[in-house]
């Protein structure tokens, strides 16, 4: 069997995510369905990562086995030709066996876009969210620094939809960077978190207590007193999914591709 990595990116406006859901649109199953036709086999399409409806990705991994003769290439260019515009194979290569996109990655990273201008252009407004009211930025950038470190996130965690799942998980997590930037022209502020692996809605919640801090609804250092708590209740609200992308995931050294880049 041969293992086929891709990156991807798309817009995820128009999908019920990324996990094969019955009846729904989504990446995952738009993948899954072209690749078993082009292969006449039955395939599972594996992702670093659930992106939930409506989120975005620059950098989505994925891998799928295949007994197929195909070049990776011709999978990229066969995939690309098939689906839909708002989904694109960046790369495709064949990769070891052993590698899997979710169980191999080492970190993630996400970016949420908050757009500050009074007005969004219409070419932004899938992709941000719209917020130019006050905010103080400086608090929000101090808060942003409490989820660096191993914490428990269980306060920031929504179900995983399986009730088996979520008793067998565990809610700590590893975060290696959190910042807030602002975009060159000003008019966005821009929240990146990089960390080993994240809970459903995890990144979403982390904007939506840092838009608490800044109305001033909660102080950068009560973040700390959360995670000693886990008070769910005080914790900010989940913010709507346009704003977030998965901006790419990495992997160790040994299980990059052995084959070279697509054509």
């Amino acid at each position: 069997m041969r293992n086929i990595k891709f990156t991807i990116a798309y817009d995820g406006t128009d999908f019920h995510g990324w996990q094969i859901q019955p009846g729904q649109g989504t990446i995952q199953g738009a993948l899954t369905d072209i690749l078993s036709k082009l292969t006449q086999e039955h395939i599972i399409v594996h992702g670093a990562g659930r992106t939930d409806a409506g989120v975005h990705a620059l950098g989505q991994v994925a891998n799928f086995k295949t007994q197929s003769q195909m070049t990776a290439a011709e999978f990229q260019r066969a995939c690309n030709a098939l689906i839909a515009q708002d989904i694109r194979v960046v790369t495709a290569e064949e990769v070891g066996s052993d590698f899997h996109s979710r169980w191999c990655a080492i970190a993630k990273t996400y970016r949420y876009r908050i757009y500050r201008a009074p007005v969004v252009p219409p070419f932004e407004w899938r992709y941000v969210l719209a917020y130019p009211y006050p905010l103080d930025e400086a608090a929000m950038r101090e808060a942003a620094q409490q989820f660096v470190g191993t914490h428990d996130f269980g306060w920031f965690a929504a179900s995983s939809g399986s009730d088996e799942e979520d008793r067998e998980r565990t809610t700590v997590r590893e975060i290696f960077s959190a910042g807030i930037v602002q975009s060159m022209d000003g008019q966005e502020l821009r929240f990146e978190v990089r960390g080993r692996s994240f809970l459903r809605f995890m990144v979403r919640k982390m904007v939506g207590t840092l838009l608490d801090v800044g109305r001033g609804r909660l102080q950068p250092a009560e973040i700390s007193r959360l995670y000693e708590l886990g008070d769910l209740p005080q914790s900010g609200q989940t913010a709507p999914p346009q704003g977030l992308c998965m901006v790419s995931v990495e992997y160790a050294e040994q299980t990059r591709p052995r084959s070279s880049q697509p054509r």
